[in-house]
């Protein structure tokens, strides 16, 4: 099948299949394998996001992660989290394709806000510079503010990751389309200056195919706890199936 647009890649977040293994000595669920089995049923890529307190993704976890994306040429390894705090050490060893800036704070539940300029600039530019000289690309995770898109490109980033759960609050709710207009027209001023688009957080196969439809030059998806969850009641291949039947969906609405 064909259609106009690029496709949206698929980028699976591993971090919830860490935290069950976690919760005992085991070594099960495997994380590596469950990345095997995404791979092998056609996922684009593996995220990750280590934090510091190692509460999922441990560091032993993103090496072994990082040799098995080797050996797939074309799929790529996304390592989000702080570069103030663990996350430039991966970058810096491992040089996965991207790396995905995030400004949580050390303790912080789950991700839930994006950078903001002015006053994050000076900070990320050294930053962003260093991963680009090591052939990483760099995506920051901003919130959906067109006007914000411009000094995200200033600084040096390639792309910009759309914090979508404000997106996800809305969906089947009066706000909905008002949600969805804010993230076109972030996108659409990202794209105008020069980024890629990303996104990612609370996607899931009721809200992705409209997400995709309405977003323009949407590059990459990256989903966690929504596929794991899925994941539990139809296995990985299967949910990597149904997830990319959505993404070819989104793309055939907006044709």
């Amino acid at each position: 099948m064909t259609h106009p647009h690029p496709r949206t890649a698929l980028s699976v977040n591993l971090n919830k299949v860490a935290l069950v293994r976690n919760t005992r000595h085991l070594g099960i669920p495997s994380v590596t394998r469950a990345a095997q089995l995404c791979l092998q049923a056609g996922a684009q890529g593996i995220t990750v996001h280590p934090r510091p307190d190692g509460r999922h993704i441990r560091a032993q976890d993103v090496q072994e992660l990082a040799a098995l994306l080797r050996a797939w040429p074309g799929r790529e390894f996304n390592i989000e989290g702080n570069p103030t705090h663990n996350l430039m050490e991966f970058i810096r060893t491992l040089r996965p394709q991207q790396a995905t800036f995030v400004p949580d704070d050390e303790g912080q539940f789950t991700s839930d806000h994006g950078w903001s300029f002015p006053q994050d600039a000076e900070r990320l530019r050294p930053l962003i510079a260093q991963c680009r000289s090591l052939g990483v690309r760099v995506s920051l995770f901003m919130d959906p503010i067109a006007e914000q898109m411009a000094a995200a490109h200033a600084v040096g980033a390639d792309r910009v990751e759309l914090y979508t759960e404000p997106y996800a609050a809305a969906w089947a709710t009066e706000q909905q389309e008002v949600q969805l207009a804010r993230y076109a027209s972030a996108a659409q001023a990202a794209l105008a200056a020069g980024l890629g688009v990303n996104a990612g957080h609370d996607l899931n196969q009721h809200n992705l195919a409209a997400f995709v439809a309405r977003v323009p030059g949407l590059a990459e998806v990256s989903i966690g706890h929504a596929f794991v969850a899925d994941a539990l009641e139809q296995g990985y291949a299967a949910t990597v199936q149904a997830y990319q039947r959505c993404i070819e969906q989104g793309l055939l609405d907006r044709s």
